[in-house]
């Protein structure tokens, strides 16, 4: 990382802006075409979880090449400048992490999973029936690489999330 003075150190900082991000943007790439998409998630402190549909570009590009890259922002506010546009900028919280993606297949495994994506939302689990487990496939990326970035905004602090 280039700017070191916006890095975050603790591993608990980088989680809580995981566990706080509203969604996160999922990178992956095959034969030099990179492919981004926005996604909901559910994170148990060391693995993300997310579901697909059955088929689909995405899937295509997992099981072709598993290594994935997810980008988290937690917070961000525009920070403006009233005489210079190369003053404007982002004060926000970030975390890139790195992995592996790999489907699950297992019913509890994956009930599980599912479950810790809606926990991620609506903070509690759920009960899915068989027909809902079958029309989705669910996949696990254990995380290898995390980093968080930080920039608050001049003379003061990010507001908290939802506040």
């Amino acid at each position: 990382m280039r700017r070191q003075d916006k890095a975050l150190a603790e591993r608990a900082a980088i989680d809580r802006i995981i566990r706080e991000a509203p969604y996160c943007h999922l990178a992956c790439s095959l034969d030099d075409r990179p492919y981004l998409i926005p996604i909901s998630f559910g994170y148990d402190g060391q693995t993300v979880y997310v579901h697909t549909a059955p088929e689909g570009r995405k899937i295509d590009i997992f099981q072709a090449n598993p290594r994935v890259c997810l980008a988290f922002v937690s917070q961000s506010e525009l920070v403006r400048h009233p005489r210079r546009a190369c003053k404007w900028s982002y004060a926000y919280t970030s975390a890139l992490a790195e992995g592996r993606i790999q489907e699950i297949s297992g019913p509890e495994e994956k009930l599980a999973a599912l479950n810790l994506i809606m926990v991620q939302y609506s903070g509690r689990e759920w009960d899915f029936k068989d027909s809902d487990l079958s029309g989705m496939r669910v996949w696990k990326i254990p995380l290898e690489r995390v980093s968080g970035k930080t920039s608050p905004p001049p003379g003061g602090q990010l507001p908290s999330p939802g506040g």
